[in-house]
């Protein structure tokens, strides 16, 4: 665990440390023993919340190896209400496992050709310099387009411009105007560039939204009533508990400061969704089980590029939407996000024998180095790496 900071004495300032909430399933009331160590880590990873890394977790594990949900922390630090178990919250870059199964439905359906170029469907967006950049390549992020500017570096930047609307073929042309990080298949970096163009070729290839299309072809079918593509709206709608991000206060003091109400038109088909732990489980069951993705397109989200990573030169990771991580000697499939006070993460074994879904309202989202609360979660439900 980080070395808590005088943070963690504001924080605990509130006059609550709600413990964890535990709703084990009825149906696995008397777990094998085997299921119980994971169990007792997962109360452990929640206790003591809110503190210096997360002000609120909340967790569902599932699968035929036993059930478990639990919640910790509060709502918020004013009033100190417990986290509400059933609250949405921003989901980030899982999103980008929704944009793909949208994308290989259509190339299921033949409206979409993976190995065609992106410049092929957008001859006016994608210039000539990255014309040998295929839809696939966009998805397993080997396209080597770089990330496009963004107003600000720096945390209190981004918040004084958190209300900014950001237009997603803006950012496409500041990207493509810039060289290429490496000749399209040839690496792997992880960035948003590729899955904001792909939400623009679902809307090319279908005459829609891409927004409508995720709502007709993903939420609606399973039935996910909690979670929404927000737009433009900045507020996150219905019962929320609320994010906070440590940076630099008016007073020139650091400490926490409230950021749910943010734009997130930064991440668009790459990053805005808002969700609930409750239809990110039932998404994560669907797609492992084949009922999102379709026949033989759904071993494109199973099958790594061979290729190396651009920044630590390791083995790609990411496939198409999901990326891959041997944790307690199993490979373990899913997708982490993060937005300014969130962290929340999908994760399955590819037989569907242990799901893990979490969100971490955690107070450095966006850290160099993955969130406390968030890491013991997910080494408490597979094992370490």
């Amino acid at each position: 665990m980080r070395t808590r900071t005088a943070l963690l004495a504001a924080v605990l300032a509130v006059g609550v440390a709600a413990g964890p909430s535990v709703l084990p399933d009825p149906a696995h009331a008397a777990p094998a023993a085997s299921a119980r160590s994971p169990h007792a880590a997962l109360e452990a990873a929640l206790a003591g919340l809110p503190d210096a890394d997360a002000t609120a977790a909340l967790v569902r594990v599932g699968g035929t190896e036993g059930v478990w949900r639990g919640s910790s922390g509060v709502h918020d630090l004013r009033t100190g209400r417990p986290a509400d178990p059933a609250a949405r919250f921003r989901a980030g870059s899982v999103t980008k496992v929704f944009t793909a199964a949208v994308a290989l439905q259509l190339a299921a359906e033949g409206r979409l050709d993976l190995d065609r170029t992106a410049r092929s469907y957008l001859p006016e967006l994608i210039p000539a310099s990255y014309a040998g950049v295929t839809v696939r390549q966009l998805l397993n992020h080997t396209h080597g387009i770089p990330a496009p500017d963004f107003p600000g570096s720096t945390v209190e930047e981004w918040y004084a411009q958190r209300l900014r609307v950001h237009d997603p073929r803006d950012m496409v042309r500041s990207a493509t105007a810039k060289e290429p990080e490496f000749a399209p298949g040839t690496r792997q970096h992880y960035l948003n560039i590729g899955y904001t163009i792909a939400g623009l070729l679902i809307e090319r290839v279908t005459g829609d939204t891409y927004e409508h299309q995720l709502a007709r072809r993903v939420l609606r079918p399973l039935g996910l009533r909690d979670t929404y593509s927000p737009g433009t709206d900045p507020r996150i709608t219905g019962p929320h508990n609320h994010g906070y991000q440590r940076m630099r206060l008016d007073d020139g003091t650091t400490g926490l400061r409230d950021v749910s109400v943010w734009t997130s038109t930064d991440g668009w088909a790459a990053g805005d969704l808002v969700s609930t732990t409750k239809d990110l489980e039932r998404f994560t069951r669907a797609l492992f089980r084949g009922e999102v993705v379709r026949g033989p397109l759904l071993e494109e989200m199973f099958t790594l590029p061979k290729v190396t990573d651009l920044v630590t030169g390791d083995a790609a990771a990411y496939s198409a939407g999901l990326s891959m991580k041997v944790l307690g000697g199993r490979e373990v499939w899913g997708k982490t996000g993060g937005r300014w006070g969130y962290n929340a993460a999908i994760a399955s074994t590819r037989d569907g024998s242990r799901t893990l879904v979490y969100s971490v309202n955690s107070t450095d989202a966006k850290g160099r180095d993955m969130n406390r609360v968030a890491q013991d979660l997910m080494v408490a439900a597979y094992g370490r790496p």
